[in-house]
């Protein structure tokens, strides 16, 4: 079984695997009891926020942590899966926007991916 931090990693990396966007990892455990971690993501498309999510669920799978949930929302524009303590939102860009739940996260704690995340200019 992944710790929390594992799970949301794991995620992270598979995410960034399929060309996330603007991939952003919230430590939320000191400030909501909902989970230890939001994972926010975006896609290019409603279709790509799809494979996003799909890939993240087979991702989790073939580690033997199995989702809890899965939600979609207006045609793909914003899905959720839900790992227990890891929360994943992947948004088309206007969602995100629209939602902004990193403003309404604003005290979360924002942990650094530079080490997880593929970067483009190497």
């Amino acid at each position: 079984m992944l710790t929390a931090r594992e799970v949301a990693l794991t995620v992270t990396k598979a995410l960034d695997d399929k060309k996330g966007m603007d991939i952003k990892l919230l430590r939320i455990d000191r400030i909501s009891s909902l989970a230890d971690y939001f994972l926010i993501c975006t896609g290019t498309s409603n279709t790509h926020v799809k494979t996003l999510c799909d890939y993240a669920e087979y991702t989790m799978e073939q580690l033997g942590e199995p989702m809890l949930g899965r939600e979609g929302h207006r045609g793909n524009s914003w899905e959720l899966l839900d790992f227990g303590s890891v929360v994943v939102h992947v948004f088309t860009d206007e969602a995100r926007r629209f939602y902004n739940l990193e403003r309404l996260w604003a005290d979360a704690e924002q942990v650094d991916l530079k080490d997880i995340l593929v970067e483009e200019n190497k």
